[in-house]
């Protein structure tokens, strides 16, 4: 019996194909549960730890800048991640797979909640999914230690982020804080040494909820699009925007409504803004649904698009290099803060604390691809629900 799952060999900066890409992000986008710390460790565990795509340092790199940049932040690294391995082609691809499976989840859960007037009970499952995914999370965090804590400067930097997250700080404050700081320490250095520091889918025919207008889909795609575009931080900021303009300015759903869409995104795999999905499905049928994907997904094309030419330039200069440090050690503390919240909420008896010491286990010992980790936990959760 095989324990170790072979991966295909690889070095960081080799070009691969928009397949290889695709089969990737696909399977991470069907398993992709927890949020983007979750969604980060994945990441890391599959293209650094198993296939070598990248090394710590250029993806630590890669998650400072998507932080720069509005949109979801574990979305628009999937991108890059994809734009660093194949390309143009990679970028598209990656960020599309990535999507799809929650997008075409959300959907269907959108029609369930219309037919039937609830969402279907997940709690089994994420019963057993969370306590996997806290050990993915804390994988990543011990895996990247050594990157970002090279110096004792980084280490209190990642203290001060920590404690100011603890202390309920907002994330985009503390991210930009820890940015901030390192460009004075690199600044202060300088005075005596160098510092360091679309969804593509078919649109079906069967309507929903009547047949919307044109004008209706056209409002539906700009406020989803300018919700998209400028958007920082992450998911549950969303709400807010979700709230203001469609409960609050256009009066198309209640806000019961956005509380289950936002629900349904929560507990499904993938990115959290695919809310959105539940939102245009609510508004506008199977065709809502597909507009206002496209359009709360497609400035992170763009933008990451423009920002793969920049990311290099960034670390090439002392300056610029000292900033991706420091937001990179303030992400990493996030990381940490945002694992224990939900270990809180996570681990709640003997059951989900020995799922957790088991797949950090198997983490350390085996290169088993993760996906197999949160299928037993998946496997337990319904078990134990009496599915």
């Amino acid at each position: 019996m095989r324990a170790v799952e072979q991966s295909p060999p690889g070095r960081p900066g080799v070009p691969g194909s928009a397949r290889e890409v695709a089969g990737v992000f696909l399977r991470l986008g069907l398993v992709a549960f927890g949020g983007p710390a979750a969604h980060v460790a994945l990441m890391r565990e599959e293209l650094v730890r198993r296939r070598a795509w990248v090394d710590d340092r250029r993806f630590l790199d890669l998650v400072a800048a998507t932080n720069l940049i509005p949109g979801p932040n574990s979305t628009e690294l999937a991108i890059h991640l994809g734009h660093d391995r194949a390309r143009w082609r990679g970028l598209v691809v990656a960020g599309a797979c990535f999507i799809l499976p929650a997008a075409f989840l959300v959907a269907g859960l959108a029609w369930a909640y219309v037919e039937y007037g609830d969402t279907p009970a997940l709690t089994g499952l994420l019963y057993g999914v969370v306590p996997v995914m806290l050990a993915i999370v804390a994988w990543a965090v011990i895996g990247l230690a050594p990157t970002v804590f090279s110096a004792v400067r980084w280490v209190v930097l990642a203290a001060l982020a920590l404690t100011a997250y603890l202390l309920g700080v907002n994330e985009l404050v503390v991210l930009f804080g820890g940015g901030a700081v390192a460009a004075l320490m690199h600044a202060a250095g300088r005075l005596r040494a160098d510092g360091t520091a679309a969804l593509v889918a078919p649109l079906l025919a069967a309507p929903a909820l009547g047949q919307p207008d044109p004008d209706r889909y056209a409002q539906l795609f700009w406020s989803m699009l300018r919700i998209g575009a400028v958007l920082y931080g992450s998911g549950y900021v969303l709400i807010t925007f979700l709230d203001g303009e469609f409960v609050d300015r256009l009066g198309w759903i209640t806000t019961e409504q956005l509380v289950d869409a936002v629900s349904v995104g929560q507990v499904t795999p993938g990115p959290v803004f695919t809310t959105a999905t539940f939102v245009g499905y609510l508004v506008a049928g199977w065709p809502g649904a597909v507009i206002a994907t496209v359009a709360i997904f497609l400035p992170s094309f763009v933008f990451v698009g423009l920002l793969t030419r920049l990311t290099g330039w960034l670390r090439s200069r002392p300056w610029t290099a000292a900033v991706l440090d420091g937001l990179s050690t303030a992400a990493v503390a996030l990381m940490v803060g945002v694992f224990g919240r939900l270990a809180r909420e996570g681990l709640v008896d003997v059951l989900t604390v020995a799922l957790f010491a088991v797949t950090l286990l198997g983490l350390w010992r085996t290169r088993l691809n993760s996906a197999w980790f949160i299928a037993g936990g998946a496997v337990v959760g319904l078990a134990t629900a009496g599915w």
